[in-house]
């Protein structure tokens, strides 16, 4: 059986049924971990997908070769665009 490690500090609680214990209990067997690695393993995996599925932006491959179209030839700018960029300019210039 692994060593605890010394650098764990915080605790957490969590209620389970039974029978949903009795699957982790089986899965922690299986891998040869105590209920509380094979929980916080878990539980670390899950949620580091959930980070990395939150800041990893996903396009089809439609998508993809329209971004980059778009990208490589921008269509040309709305004119409120252009005021807004004038508008920045004018700023810029006066603060300067």
């Amino acid at each position: 059986m692994p060593t605890p490690d010394p650098t764990r500090s915080a605790r957490v609680e969590a209620r389970i049924a039974p029978d949903a214990l009795a699957v982790v209990r089986r899965a922690a067997e299986l891998q040869g971990r105590s209920v509380s690695d094979f929980v916080v393993a878990a539980a670390l995996k899950d949620a580091q997908r959930t980070i990395e599925d939150t800041q990893i932006l996903r396009l089809s491959v439609e998508d993809q070769q329209r971004f980059a179209d778009l990208l490589l030839s921008p269509p040309p700018l709305a004119p409120a665009m252009k005021r807004a960029l004038e508008a920045r300019k004018r700023l810029i210039a006066d603060a300067k």
